[in-house]
Protein backbone atom coordinates (compact mmCIF):
# COMPACT_ATOMS: atom_id res chain seq x y z
CA UNK A 1 0.00 0.00 0.00
CA UNK A 2 1.20 3.65 -1.00
CA UNK A 3 1.87 6.19 1.68
CA UNK A 4 -0.55 8.89 2.00
CA UNK A 5 0.75 12.13 1.64
CA UNK A 6 0.46 14.72 4.68
CA UNK A 7 -1.32 17.04 2.79
CA UNK A 8 -5.49 17.24 3.05
CA UNK A 9 -9.03 18.34 3.31
CA UNK A 10 -11.59 18.97 5.81
CA UNK A 11 -14.96 19.29 4.78
CA UNK A 12 -17.76 21.11 7.26
CA UNK A 13 -20.70 19.67 5.82
CA UNK A 14 -23.86 22.40 6.76
CA UNK A 15 -27.16 23.28 6.28
CA UNK A 16 -28.35 26.98 5.92
CA UNK A 17 -29.51 27.09 9.57
CA UNK A 18 -26.24 25.77 10.75
CA UNK A 19 -26.94 21.81 11.15
CA UNK A 20 -23.32 20.29 10.73
CA UNK A 21 -22.94 17.23 9.82
CA UNK A 22 -20.75 14.92 11.74
CA UNK A 23 -19.13 11.15 11.28
CA UNK A 24 -17.87 8.48 13.44
CA UNK A 25 -14.65 6.62 12.59
CA UNK A 26 -15.06 3.07 12.38
CA UNK A 27 -11.43 2.30 13.62
CA UNK A 28 -11.99 4.43 16.90
CA UNK A 29 -15.59 4.52 18.42
CA UNK A 30 -16.82 8.07 19.44
CA UNK A 31 -14.31 9.94 17.32
CA UNK A 32 -16.77 12.13 15.51
CA UNK A 33 -15.31 14.62 12.85
CA UNK A 34 -16.36 16.36 9.68
CA UNK A 35 -15.13 15.26 6.40
CA UNK A 36 -11.22 14.43 5.89
CA UNK A 37 -8.81 12.98 3.63
CA UNK A 38 -5.81 13.06 2.16
CA UNK A 39 -4.93 14.35 -1.45
CA UNK A 40 -3.78 11.61 -3.59
CA UNK A 41 -2.25 10.78 -7.19
CA UNK A 42 -5.40 11.12 -9.01
CA UNK A 43 -6.84 14.51 -7.82
CA UNK A 44 -6.06 17.63 -10.20
CA UNK A 45 -6.91 20.17 -7.13
CA UNK A 46 -7.72 20.30 -3.43
CA UNK A 47 -11.22 21.07 -4.43
CA UNK A 48 -11.23 17.77 -6.22
CA UNK A 49 -10.08 16.26 -3.21
CA UNK A 50 -12.36 17.63 -1.06
CA UNK A 51 -15.63 16.74 -3.53
CA UNK A 52 -14.19 13.21 -3.85
CA UNK A 53 -14.10 13.16 0.16
CA UNK A 54 -17.54 14.01 0.26
CA UNK A 55 -19.07 12.06 -2.38
CA UNK A 56 -16.63 8.92 -0.91
CA UNK A 57 -17.59 9.73 2.71
CA UNK A 58 -21.18 10.63 2.94
CA UNK A 59 -22.84 9.54 -0.58
CA UNK A 60 -23.47 13.49 -0.92
CA UNK A 61 -22.59 14.76 -4.66
CA UNK A 62 -21.46 18.12 -4.93
CA UNK A 63 -20.53 20.62 -7.86
CA UNK A 64 -17.42 22.49 -7.81
CA UNK A 65 -19.15 25.77 -7.48
CA UNK A 66 -21.24 24.57 -4.24
CA UNK A 67 -17.65 23.69 -2.43
CA UNK A 68 -16.42 26.77 -0.32
CA UNK A 69 -12.26 27.49 -0.02
CA UNK A 70 -12.10 29.16 3.48
CA UNK A 71 -8.07 29.86 2.22
CA UNK A 72 -7.25 28.53 5.58
CA UNK A 73 -5.13 25.69 6.52
CA UNK A 74 -3.44 23.92 9.26
CA UNK A 75 -0.93 22.17 10.30
CA UNK A 76 -1.18 19.78 13.05
CA UNK A 77 0.66 16.57 14.42
CA UNK A 78 -0.12 13.28 12.96
CA UNK A 79 -1.40 10.95 16.26
CA UNK A 80 1.23 8.56 16.55
CA UNK A 81 -1.97 5.52 16.04
CA UNK A 82 -1.78 6.60 11.92
CA UNK A 83 1.62 7.47 11.58
CA UNK A 84 2.47 4.20 10.01
CA UNK A 85 0.14 4.96 7.22
CA UNK A 86 2.31 8.12 5.87
CA UNK A 87 6.46 7.58 5.09
CA UNK A 88 8.94 7.10 7.50
CA UNK A 89 9.83 10.63 9.32
CA UNK A 90 6.66 12.01 8.52
CA UNK A 91 4.74 13.42 11.70
CA UNK A 92 2.78 16.65 10.48
CA UNK A 93 -0.04 17.05 7.93
CA UNK A 94 -1.57 20.34 6.30
CA UNK A 95 -5.25 20.29 6.33
CA UNK A 96 -6.94 22.77 3.91
CA UNK A 97 -10.48 23.78 4.86
CA UNK A 98 -13.52 23.79 2.66
CA UNK A 99 -17.25 24.14 3.40
CA UNK A 100 -20.18 22.77 1.58
CA UNK A 101 -23.64 24.07 2.55
CA UNK A 102 -26.51 21.71 1.41
CA UNK A 103 -30.15 22.81 1.78
CA UNK A 104 -31.19 20.49 4.51
CA UNK A 105 -29.63 17.36 6.49
CA UNK A 106 -29.67 14.68 4.34
CA UNK A 107 -28.88 11.21 4.70
CA UNK A 108 -25.23 9.90 4.70
CA UNK A 109 -24.29 6.36 3.15
CA UNK A 110 -21.46 5.31 5.00
CA UNK A 111 -18.40 3.21 4.04
CA UNK A 112 -17.97 0.68 6.60
CA UNK A 113 -14.71 0.61 6.70
CA UNK A 114 -14.15 4.48 7.03
CA UNK A 115 -17.08 5.35 9.13
CA UNK A 116 -19.76 3.90 11.44
CA UNK A 117 -22.63 6.39 12.06
CA UNK A 118 -23.42 9.77 11.18
CA UNK A 119 -25.34 12.73 12.62
CA UNK A 120 -26.44 16.09 12.63
CA UNK A 121 -25.95 18.75 15.10
CA UNK A 122 -25.83 22.44 15.59
CA UNK A 123 -22.80 23.72 14.72
CA UNK A 124 -21.87 24.65 18.64
CA UNK A 125 -22.49 20.98 19.57
CA UNK A 126 -21.15 19.56 16.37
CA UNK A 127 -18.15 21.92 17.52
CA UNK A 128 -18.09 20.18 20.81
CA UNK A 129 -18.43 16.88 19.56
CA UNK A 130 -15.45 17.03 17.79
CA UNK A 131 -12.60 15.21 18.67
CA UNK A 132 -9.70 16.83 16.41
CA UNK A 133 -9.23 20.40 17.77
CA UNK A 134 -8.72 21.69 14.45
CA UNK A 135 -12.28 20.80 13.31
CA UNK A 136 -13.99 21.97 16.41
CA UNK A 137 -11.68 25.29 15.23
CA UNK A 138 -13.20 25.12 11.76
CA UNK A 139 -17.12 24.47 12.94
CA UNK A 140 -16.84 27.51 15.30
CA UNK A 141 -15.65 29.75 12.48
CA UNK A 142 -18.77 28.75 10.49
CA UNK A 143 -21.06 31.35 11.38
CA UNK A 144 -18.27 34.05 9.87
CA UNK A 145 -17.08 32.55 6.84
CA UNK A 146 -20.31 30.28 5.44
CA UNK A 147 -22.87 33.12 6.87
CA UNK A 148 -25.49 30.29 8.19
CA UNK A 149 -28.70 31.91 8.43
CA UNK A 150 -29.02 33.80 11.84
CA UNK A 151 -25.61 34.55 12.00
CA UNK A 152 -23.29 37.92 10.86
CA UNK A 153 -21.85 37.69 7.38
CA UNK A 154 -17.95 38.02 6.97
CA UNK A 155 -16.95 41.72 7.62
CA UNK A 156 -20.29 43.05 9.34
Amino acid sequence: MPYKRPVSVLVVVHTPLGQVLLIERADQSGFWQSVTGSQEDGDASLRETALREVREETGIEAAAQELRDWQLSNVYEIYPTWRHRYAPGVTHNTEHVFSLCVPQALPAVLSPAEHRAWQWLDWRAAADACFSPSNAEAILLLPRLAAIAGQPAPGR
